[in-house]
């Protein structure tokens, strides 16, 4: 399977998982309708989208400008290796 490259599929995709994303925090609001877990919910749904901006903004503007990589598990590999490699 290619690459994605239809701007109105790449929308869809994008609607998609924030349906999904709705649809579980309902369910699990809905199954523990509690405001504690409502701010539990909140304050996780707020750290992982600041780590996603972290790691897809902040390490290639701004910690290494000069690198492009295809993912979390690609970055991980090449700081491990960095971190092994003292050169």
């Amino acid at each position: 399977m290619g690459d994605l490259r239809d701007p109105r599929l790449m929308y869809m995709k994008a609607g998609l998982f924030v349906l999904i994303g709705l649809l579980s925090g309902l369910g699990l609001l809905l199954e523990h309708p509690r405001l504690r877990t409502a701010l539990l919910l909140g304050v996780c749904v707020w750290a992982c989208c600041r780590a996603y901006y972290f790691a897809f903004y902040v390490i290639e503007h701004w910690i290494d400008p000069g690198y492009r990589y295809a993912g979390l598990w690609h970055f991980l590999r090449r700081r491990l290796g960095r971190a092994r490699d003292p050169g």
